[in-house]
Protein backbone atom coordinates (compact mmCIF):
# COMPACT_ATOMS: atom_id res chain seq x y z
CA UNK A 1 0.00 0.00 0.00
CA UNK A 2 1.25 2.99 -1.10
CA UNK A 3 1.39 6.22 1.12
CA UNK A 4 -0.96 8.03 -0.41
CA UNK A 5 -3.12 5.50 0.25
CA UNK A 6 -2.91 4.98 3.29
CA UNK A 7 -3.31 8.65 4.32
CA UNK A 8 -6.29 8.93 1.97
CA UNK A 9 -7.54 5.62 4.06
CA UNK A 10 -7.32 6.97 7.03
CA UNK A 11 -8.24 10.35 6.55
CA UNK A 12 -11.49 9.00 5.09
CA UNK A 13 -12.15 6.48 8.15
CA UNK A 14 -11.16 9.66 10.81
CA UNK A 15 -14.52 11.36 8.56
CA UNK A 16 -16.57 8.22 9.20
CA UNK A 17 -15.58 8.06 12.64
CA UNK A 18 -16.76 12.00 13.35
CA UNK A 19 -19.82 11.70 11.34
CA UNK A 20 -20.83 8.68 13.22
CA UNK A 21 -19.79 9.75 16.55
CA UNK A 22 -21.87 13.29 15.92
CA UNK A 23 -25.13 11.22 14.94
CA UNK A 24 -24.89 7.80 16.94
CA UNK A 25 -23.92 8.88 19.86
CA UNK A 26 -26.71 11.32 20.60
CA UNK A 27 -29.06 8.44 19.26
CA UNK A 28 -27.78 6.94 23.05
CA UNK A 29 -28.53 9.76 24.78
CA UNK A 30 -25.08 10.97 25.13
CA UNK A 31 -25.21 14.46 24.67
CA UNK A 32 -22.19 15.10 21.91
CA UNK A 33 -20.49 18.39 21.29
CA UNK A 34 -18.71 19.17 17.69
CA UNK A 35 -15.59 19.07 19.42
CA UNK A 36 -16.04 15.74 21.60
CA UNK A 37 -16.97 13.94 18.25
CA UNK A 38 -13.11 15.41 16.24
CA UNK A 39 -11.83 14.37 19.80
CA UNK A 40 -13.07 10.65 20.16
CA UNK A 41 -12.74 10.11 16.70
CA UNK A 42 -8.78 10.89 16.76
CA UNK A 43 -8.62 8.54 19.40
CA UNK A 44 -10.09 5.78 17.80
CA UNK A 45 -8.24 6.23 14.41
CA UNK A 46 -4.73 6.61 16.72
CA UNK A 47 -5.78 3.09 17.84
CA UNK A 48 -7.12 1.92 14.54
CA UNK A 49 -3.46 2.79 13.14
CA UNK A 50 -1.51 1.19 16.25
CA UNK A 51 -3.57 -1.91 15.46
CA UNK A 52 -2.94 -2.19 12.06
CA UNK A 53 0.29 -1.36 12.35
CA UNK A 54 1.07 -4.16 15.11
CA UNK A 55 -1.03 -7.13 12.87
CA UNK A 56 1.72 -5.67 10.07
CA UNK A 57 4.76 -6.45 11.68
CA UNK A 58 3.59 -9.77 13.09
CA UNK A 59 2.14 -11.05 9.65
CA UNK A 60 5.79 -10.09 8.48
CA UNK A 61 7.95 -11.61 11.15
CA UNK A 62 5.97 -14.52 10.29
CA UNK A 63 6.67 -14.65 6.76
CA UNK A 64 10.02 -13.89 7.40
CA UNK A 65 10.04 -16.90 10.02
CA UNK A 66 8.33 -19.61 8.27
CA UNK A 67 11.08 -19.15 5.14
CA UNK A 68 8.76 -17.27 2.77
CA UNK A 69 10.75 -14.75 1.75
CA UNK A 70 13.68 -16.15 1.78
CA UNK A 71 12.41 -19.09 -1.03
CA UNK A 72 10.72 -16.20 -3.17
CA UNK A 73 13.99 -14.19 -2.81
CA UNK A 74 15.87 -17.86 -4.14
CA UNK A 75 12.84 -17.67 -6.95
CA UNK A 76 13.85 -14.23 -8.00
CA UNK A 77 17.16 -14.60 -8.25
CA UNK A 78 16.99 -17.74 -9.97
CA UNK A 79 15.01 -16.39 -12.73
CA UNK A 80 17.15 -13.69 -13.27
Amino acid sequence: MSLFEALINVLVGYLVAVIANLTILPAFGYKVTFFDGFAIGLVFTLISLVRAYLIRRIFNYKEINNGYSRNRYKQINTLS
